[in-house]
């Protein structure tokens, strides 16, 4: 069986260490540990681990967060891959820095990254893992927060939370969404 994790980010050099690009932080942690590399392919860098006998696809879709949509269901129609073995990984400001949910299906809650999915496959069924980066900014500022850097004091304790999430994957692509989410959301 095959996965796909659609790691959520923006693509270029000022967007490395952006809170809105947690998704791509995630994957590209999963891509060192394992030692492999991302290659560019269509609407995406594409990179694949093997995990207790399943391959798991990950995508840093290159199309920009407001229109990851269209990378997303390029790789699942490409791969074969149903909704319910896809994991979409992204930044979430209604919750506190570094709280982890996963969740079946949801709104997009105003994020565009999810809002692009939701309008390319047609519906909100699909699981989402809510990386938590906190709401630390003034009224009217939510865009320049999300596309902002993580402060250093966060950035040092990034590392245990990106470790949580990738071992909610592993378990999301061994154990399924139900199990995982009475595993680990708080």
């Amino acid at each position: 069986m095959n996965y796909l994790i659609v790691g959520l980010g923006n693509i270029g050099e000022k967007y490395v260490l952006t809170r809105h690009n947690i998704g791509f932080i995630v994957v590209e942690s999963i891509a060192l540990e394992k030692k492999i590399d991302f290659i560019q392919d269509r609407h995406a860098y594409v990179s694949m681990v093997k995990n207790k006998g399943k391959k798991i696809y990950m995508i840093k879709p290159t199309t920009y967060m407001n229109l990851s949509g269209k990378a997303v269901r390029y790789w699942m129609q490409n791969l074969k891959i149903p909704i319910e073995n896809t994991l979409t990984i992204v930044d979430d400001i209604a919750l506190p820095f570094g709280s982890l949910r996963l969740r079946k299906k949801g709104s997009s809650a105003g994020h565009n990254g999810l809002k692009d999915i939701e309008d390319k496959l047609g519906h909100n069924q699909y699981p989402r893992l809510k990386f938590g980066v906190g709401n630390d900014f003034p009224k009217g500022m939510q865009a320049e927060y999300v596309l902002s850097n993580f402060y250093k004091e966060e950035q040092k304790e990034l590392p245990q939370y990106i470790k949580k999430a990738i071992s909610m994957i592993y378990s999301f692509a061994s154990v399924g969404v139900d199990k995982t989410m009475s595993l680990y959301n708080d």
